[in-house]
C-alpha cells in the first residue's frame, strides 16, 4: 500500500484514517475537538473561553490566491458559529516570482482581512523551487465563551439539511478567472464577469454567525469535494444517514455552463462561499429568518436519516443513488 501513487487533491477518507489519524496518538485534556472526518476545526479549552483553530492550503487558484487564503480558514471558524480574530499566512512562491506578485498577493489578503475584521498576526514568505505555482497555507484563530461553538455531534434523524448560495461557487470563479479566454467561447461577457465575481462571495462569515446565534446541529463550509462531499463528511461525524434531492441544490445557469464546458460535476466542485447547515425542526423558521436578515440565499436540500438507512441522493429523473465518500475535487480534472 505504501507504494500506491496518490491522486491530486485531499486524501480520500480511508487513506486519511489509515495514514494520518491512526498516527496521531498523543492526547491532552485541553483538546476538546480533535481531528476527524468532517471536523473543520480544533477546539481548545482556554478556561472561560474556547479557542477555535483551523488551517488550510490554497493550491489550485492563482489570480485570487491572496483573497482565498484568508477566506478559506475564516470560513472554517465561521462553521463553528465563531468569529475569527486573527490569521497567519505561510506563503511559498516559485522562482521567477516578482516583487509585484508578492505585493498583489498581500494587498488582496489585507483587503479581505479588513473586510472581515480579522488581523494578519504572522506567517512566513519564501521563494522556493519546492513549488511550481503559488501555495499559501493559512491558519485562523477564533474565540468564543466556553460551550459556545457549534458542533455536528448533535445531529439526529429528522433534522433538516440546508445550504447557502450555490453549488460550485468557488470552483467556477477560479475557472473563470484562470481560464477566462477559453470560456469566452461559451459565456457572454456579462456571464464571464458574473463568474469571476463569484470569488468575491466566498465568505460564509455572515451565515455562520447568524446560524450560530440560532443554534444548529452542525455546520460545514463546502470546500473540496463540493456539496456532496461536505454533506457526506458531516454525516460521518455521527454515523448518520441522509437523503439529498438533486433538484433542490441551487446552481446558477452560469455555473452550469462552466461545468458543462469542462465536463465536470458541479455537485463535487469546490464551493467555498456556501455553507452546509444542519438544523433541528423546531429551529427551521428561526434559521430561515436569520439567513434572510443577512441577505444570504439558502435552500433546504434534504434531511438526516438514521445511520442504518444509508446516504442517498435522489436524482432529477427520480432515480436514487448511494452517495459515495468524497474523492479528488473536480477542479483538479481541469487544472491538472
Amino acid at each position: 500500500m505504501d507504494d500506491t501513487v496518490l491522486q491530486p487533491g485531499k486524501l480520500d477518507v480511508d487513506l486519511l484514517e489509515d495514514l494520518v489519524f491512526k498516527n496521531v496518538k498523543h492526547r491532552r485534556e485541553e483538546v476538546l475537538v480533535r481531528p476527524g472526518v468532517g471536523e473543520d476545526c480544533a477546539t481548545l479549552d482556554f478556561g472561560p473561553y474556547e479557542c477555535v483553530m483551523s488551517t488550510d492550503p490554497i493550491t489550485a487558484a492563482i489570480s485570487d490566491i491572496g483573497r482565498l487564503a484568508v477566506h478559506i480558514t475564516c470560513n472554517d471558524i465561521a462553521s463553528n458559529g465563531v468569529e475569527p480574530l486573527g490569521i497567519m499566512l505561510a506563503v511559498m512562491l516559485p522562482p521567477g516570482t516578482t516583487a509585484g506578485d508578492v505585493r498583489r498577493i498581500m494587498e488582496q489578503a489585507a483587503e479581505v482581512s479588513e473586510e472581515l475584521g480579522v488581523e494578519i498576526i504572522g506567517g512566513h514568505t519564501e521563494i522556493t523551487p519546492a513549488v511550481n505555482r503559488p501555495v499559501i497555507v493559512s491558519t485562523a484563530v477564533g474565540r468564543v465563551h466556553a460551550g459556545g461553538s457549534q458542533r455536528a455531534t448533535g445531529m439526529k434523524p429528522g433534522d433538516y439539511i440546508y445550504m447557502t448560495k450555490y453549488a460550485g461557487l468557488e470552483g467556477s470563479g477560479i475557472l473563470a478567472s484562470d481560464y477566462g479566454d477559453e470560456l469566452a467561447s461559451v459565456l457572454s461577457e456579462s456571464e464571464l464577469a458574473e463568474a469571476q465575481g463569484y470569488l468575491k462571495t466566498v465568505s460564509v462569515l455572515k451565515e455562520g454567525l447568524a446560524a450560530g446565534r440560532v443554534g444548529t446541529a452542525g455546520m460545514h463550509d463546502i470546500t473540496e469535494g463540493g456539496v456532496l462531499g461536505a454533506v457526506w463528511e458531516l454525516a460521518e461525524i455521527t454515523g448518520a444517514g441522509l437523503l439529498i434531492y438533486e433538484e433542490r441544490i441551487p446552481i446558477t445557469q452560469t455555473i452550469r455552463k462552466i461545468t458543462d464546458y469542462f465536463n465536470i460535476d458541479p455537485l463535487r466542485l469546490i464551493s467555498s462561499g456556501s455553507m452546509m447547515i444542519i438544523v433541528h425542526p423546531d429551529r427551521v423558521q428561526a434559521l430561515e429568518e436569520a439567513l434572510a436578515s443577512v441577505n444570504v440565499p439558502f435552500a433546504c436540500i434534504g434531511s438526516v436519516l438514521a445511520g442504518w438507512e444509508g446516504r442517498h441522493i435522489v436524482r432529477t429523473d427520480g432515480s436514487t443513488e448511494l452517495l459515495d465518500p468524497p474523492s479528488s475535487d473536480e477542479l483538479y480534472k481541469v487544472i491538472r
